[in-house]
C-alpha cells in the first residue's frame, strides 16, 4: 500500500534559535568554565591548607579528592538523569548544588564542612556532558562543531583560568574569598542557564536505575580513591590493593547488572560499540597528558632560582604563565569547527594529539625561562583543544539522541579517570626523584623531564587508539536508533522503512545541513540525521505506523509533514510546502 502524507502542525521539537543559537552557546560555555573553575580553585593554596584547616597533611588532601571523586560519579549519573528528566533541569540543579557547596566553605574553616562543600562543587561537573546534549538537540547543525568544541573545552579553559586569577586573589585577600568568587559566578551560571537556555525535547524512556547509579558511585570511588591516596598510603598497603580489589568485584557485578537491566544507567553494548570504545580510551589518555601539565609547569616556575633550576617567580606569575592554556583551547573552537567540517573528527583528534606531543617533546628544550613556559602551555593548549573538541563528536554520531547525556557523561568520566592516572603516577614519579634542598625535598628536573615523557608516551597510546577509529563522512550522519519498547527493531539503512529525501527552499534552492528528524506521534525522537550539502538525506523509521519528519535550519522555520510507513507497495514521493522551506522524502520500501 502506498504511503500517504497527511499536513501536520509542527512541532516545538526540535527548535532552530534564531541567531542559531549563539546565546545559548555562550551560556552553556561559561556555565562549563564555572564547573571546571572548581577542580583547580584551591590549586594556589593547597601546600597552606593544614594550617588553614587546623589539620595535618594527609587529612588536608580530602579537600581536593572530594570534589575529583565526586565530579567523576556525577558525570555518568547526571547525564541519564537528563536524558530521562530533561537537560535543562538536570544542569540548573548542577548549579544550584554547585554555588550550595561554594557558600558552604565560604563560611567554614572546620575540615569536615569544608570537605562536604567541595564534594557538592565537584558534583557540579555533570553539567558538562548536559551542556552538550542541550547543544545536540536544540541547535542547527551548522552550529554543532564550533558549539561542542567550546563546551567539550570547557574543562581545560576552566582550569587555565582559574589559576592566575585564584593565585591573585589568594595573594590579596583571605582565602574564603576564592568561594565567594565561586557562589558568585554558579549564581550568574545559573541564572543565565535558566533564562536563556530553552529544555532539550529529547527524552528517553524507561525509569533511572537507582541500584546501577550506588553501584557505579561505590566502585568508582573504591577505583579512583586508592589512585589520589596510593602514594601516601603505600601501593603494596592492605588499603590500597583491598580498595582495588574491591573496585574490581563491585564494577564487575555493576556491569552484569547493566547487561541484564532493561532500563541501564550506562548502555554497556552501546559503549563497546567501536567507535564509543576507542573514543573512550583515547579519552583516558588525553587526560593524563591535560594533566601532566598542570602538575609539572606551577612548580618550575615557582621552585627557588637557587636549586639552579627553579625560576623562582611567584605564584600569580605561575598562574599566568598557565593561561595560555585555557586561552589557546577556548580560541582553537572555530579552527575545529572548519577542520572537522572538511576531514571529520577523527582527523582533528589525531591532529590534536600531534600538536599535544608536539608541545610536550619541544618542552623538554624550553624550561629555563617563565616565558618558555608560557609558550609550552599556548602550544599544549592548542592540542588538546582540538582533541578535546573532537571526543563529543565522535560519541555523538555513534550513540542514539535519547542517550547522549549518558554517553557523554562516560566520556567525561574517562577524562577524569586520565586526570587521576596522572596525579597518581607523576606525583610518585617527582616524589621518587626529589632532591634535598634547604633540609627538604624538592622536585628535580629529571623529574619534571621523565612527566613530559610520560605525558607523550600516554599521547602516543591515543594516537596508536585513534588510528583504528573508523573515518566518516563529514556532514552526513547516520544513525539507527535503538526501538522503543514496544516497537518492532529498526531496519537498516536501505530496509523496509528507510526514508530518504531532500530538504530545498520555497524557490527549489538545497537546503544544505539542514536538521531532519523523526518522531513519533507523541514526541518521542526515534532516528536524527543531518542533511549533506546537496539538502539530501536517509534515515530509518522504527517500523511501520505514523511518524513525523521534521526538518530545521538556521533561518528556516522548522517544517514537519506525517508519513505512514508499512513496507509495502510502490514508494510515492511526498512534499510539504510551509513559509520558506520545502521538505521532500521519497519514502524507500
Amino acid at each position: 500500500m502506498p504511503q500517504v502524507p497527511d499536513r501536520a502542525p509542527v512541532p516545538e521539537a526540535p527548535p532552530s534559535p534564531s541567531g542559531g543559537g549563539r546565546g545559548i552557546v555562550a551560556v552553556l560555555a561559561f556555565a562549563g568554565i564555572t564547573v571546571a573553575v572548581m577542580q583547580t580553585l584551591l590549586v594556589p593554596v593547597i601546600k597552606d591548607l593544614p594550617v588553614l584547616l587546623g589539620t595535618s597533611v594527609a587529612d588536608a588532601t580530602w579537600v581536593m579528592t572530594a570534589t575529583l571523586l565526586a565530579g567523576a560519579v556525577a558525570t555518568p549519573v547526571m547525564g541519564r538523569l537528563g536524558d530521562l528528566y530533561g537537560k535543562k533541569l538536570l544542569l540548573l540543579l548542577c548549579l544550584a548544588v554547585m554555588v550550595g557547596g561554594s557558600v558552604l566553605c565560604a563560611l567554614t574553616s572546620d575540615l569536615v564542612p569544608m570537605i562536604v562543600g567541595r564534594a557538592l562543587q565537584g558534583f557540579a561537573m555533570g553539567a558538562i556532558p548536559l551542556g552538550i546534549g542541550i547543544m545536540r538537540d536544540v541547535l542547527p547543525a551548522e552550529r554543532l562543531p564550533s558549539a561542542m568544541a567550546l563546551m567539550s573545552s570547557s574543562i581545560g579553559v576552566g582550569g587555565g583560568l582559574a589559576l592566575p586569577a585564584a593565585a591573585l586573589i589568594a595573594q590579596h585577600a583571605d582565602w574564603h574569598a576564592l568561594f565567594v568568587a565561586a557562589a558568585v559566578l554558579g549564581t550568574a551560571a545559573f541564572l543565565l542557564a535558566w533564562r536563556v537556555c530553552p529544555e532539550s525535547p529529547v527524552r528517553a524512556e524507561g525509569r533511572f536505575d537507582l541500584p546501577g547509579a550506588l553501584g557505579l558511585a561505590v566502585g568508582l570511588v573504591c577505583l579512583l580513591l586508592p589512585v589520589t591516596k596510593g602514594a601516601e598510603w603505600g601501593w603494596s598497603a592492605p588499603s590500597t590493593l583491598g580498595l582495588f580489589g574491591a573496585g574490581a568485584l563491585v564494577l564487575a557485578g555493576w556491569g552484569l547488572h547493566q547487561l541484564r537491566s532493561p532500563s541501564p544507567l550506562v548502555d554497556l553494548r552501546t559503549s563497546v560499540r567501536r567507535t564509543v570504545l576507542l573514543t573512550n580510551l583515547a579519552s583516558v589518555m588525553l587526560g593524563v597528558a591535560f594533566y601532566a601539565v598542570s602538575l609539572v609547569l606551577p612548580q618550575l616556575v615557582q621552585l627557588p632560582a637557587a636549586t639552579g633550576y627553579g625560576l623562582g617567580e611567584s605564584m600569580v606569575v605561575a598562574g599566568l604563565c598557565m593561561a595560555p592554556l585555557g586561552l589557546t583551547m577556548m580560541l582553537v573552537s572555530p579552527l575545529y569547527a572548519r577542520l572537522s567540517t572538511r576531514y571529520g573528527p577523527r582527523a582533528t583528534l589525531l591532529l590534536g594529539m600531534a600538536v599535544i606531543m608536539l608541545g610536550y617533546g619541544g618542552g623538554q628544550a624550553l624550561l629555563s625561562a617563565a616565558w618558555q613556559t608560557a609558550v609550552i602551555a599556548a602550544v599544549l593548549g592548542a592540542g588538546i583543544g582540538l582533541a578535546y573538541s573532537s571526543l563529543p563528536a565522535l560519541i555523538i554520531g555513534a550513540v542514539d539522541p535519547r542517550e547522549t547525556g549518558a554517553a557523554n557523561g562516560l566520556n567525561t568520566l574517562m577524562r577524569s579517570v586520565g586526570t587521576s592516572l596522572s596525579s597518581a603516577v607523576i606525583g610518585m614519579v617527582l616524589a621518587r626523584t626529589a632532591v634535598p634542598f634547604g633540609g627538604v625535598e624538592l622536585p628535580s628536573m629529571t623529574g619534571f623531564r621523565l612527566a613530559f615523557l610520560i605525558a607523550t608516551g600516554a599521547v602516543a597510546v591515543g594516537v596508536v587508539v585513534a588510528f583504528f577509529l573508523p573515518a566518516r563522512t563529514p556532514g552526513r550522519p547516520e544513525h539507527v536508533p535503538a526501538p522503543l519498547p514496544g516497537e518492532p527493531a529498526a531496519a537498516t539503512p536501505g530496509g523496509p522503512y528507510a526514508l530518504t529525501g531532500r530538504v530545498r527552499d520555497a524557490d527549489g534552492t538545497p537546503v544544505a545541513r539542514a536538521n531532519v528528524t523523526l518522531l513519533t506521534p507523541g514526541g518521542v525522537q526515534t532516528a536524527r540525521t543531518t542533511a549533506d550539502e546537496a539538502g539530501a538525506f536517509r534515515l530509518t523509521a522504527p517500523g511501520p505506523g505514523r511518524h513525523l519528519l521534521v526538518a530545521s535550519a538556521s533561518g528556516h522555520a522548522p517544517h514537519a509533514l506525517t508519513v505512514h510507513t508499512d513496507g509495502a507497495g510502490t514508494p510515492e514521493p511526498v512534499e510539504l510546502v510551509t513559509g520558506r522551506t520545502r521538505a521532500g522524502a521519497a519514502l524507500a520500501p
